[in-house]
């Protein structure tokens, strides 16, 4: 073991000088930035903010939340998650399934970090999503593509042999990884449509065209970026790892009457 983990390391540090090599935009990590960068311009002074499936690693900080004078509501399928989160990180936590879930319009901001490709239906997601938010409220969503080649792979692969993979070359993701990914519409086009339809409106959106995957096995490496850059040529945006999207209501948006039926089962 010691000298696969020594091969695979010496294959780590090739795939990350190689990188170097590559313009900058094409080197810059997704979910680095969506909670460095993308993020944090939109947080503001007594905000009501919802994390959606951030469980035990909840996206604000309690330093923050008590800095800005947050509240902050848990959504997640898995209650026993959300429990383990650090002792006062949220102020209210709701178990349910999100594209079953109806909101309230309290929302200033939501957030759904790395959650949507574990969601079966995406559009019933984004219905919830856009009942939870007040008018002038705003969704930040950071997911992968579809479209990314590790994502084609994640879909075709049994779970059972993903998780073996993943956990013997990246043992350090056994506690937040592993979970199952369906992918349903996690294109930045099917995104924008999506957003559309139920009434809102892409406010900011950056892409970004790294992931580690490969990076254990050089060769593949090298494969992978040859196949990702003409991908680009020919794609643009859509060739992108993973992306963020800032969502906003608009202010004229009405809240649903509470009565009527939002979706179609």
């Amino acid at each position: 073991m010691g000298a696969l983990r020594t091969f695979i390391d010496a294959n780590i540090r090739l795939s990350n000088g190689f990188d170097k090599l590559l313009p900058a935009k094409f080197r810059v990590d997704g979910n680095r930035h969506f909670v460095e960068h993308f993020s944090p311009r939109f947080l503001s002074q007594g905000q009501h903010i919802y994390d959606i499936g951030g469980g035990k690693n909840p996206y604000i900080s309690i330093d923050k939340k008590q800095e800005l004078g947050l509240t902050v509501t848990a959504l997640d399928i898995q209650a026993d998650e959300m429990a383990r989160a650090p002792v006062g990180a949220y102020d209210k936590t709701v178990c349910a399934d999100i594209s079953r879930y109806q909101g309230e319009a309290d929302a200033d901001l939501v957030i759904c970090q790395a959650l949507l490709e574990h969601v079966k239906d995406v559009g019933g997601a984004f219905e919830a999503i856009a009942s939870m938010l007040k008018p002038g409220g705003r969704a930040l969503i950071f997911v992968p593509s579809r479209n990314a080649v590790f994502a084609r792979l994640n879909i075709l692969l049994p779970q059972k042999i993903k998780e073996r993979i993943l956990f013997a070359i990246y043992p350090q993701t056994c506690r937040n990884q592993g979970f199952v990914s369906y992918y349903d519409r996690c294109t930045p086009k099917a995104f924008r449509a999506l957003a559309t339809r139920n009434g809102l409106v892409v406010e900011a959106e950056e892409y970004y065209f790294v992931s580690s995957y490969f990076r254990f096995f050089f060769p593949a490496y090298l494969l992978w970026r040859a196949w990702l850059l003409g991908f680009h040529a020919v794609a643009g945006n859509q060739a992108a790892e993973t992306f963020s999207m800032a969502l906003r209501k608009p202010e004229e948006a009405q809240a649903k009457d509470p009565a009527m039926p939002t979706r179609s089962d």
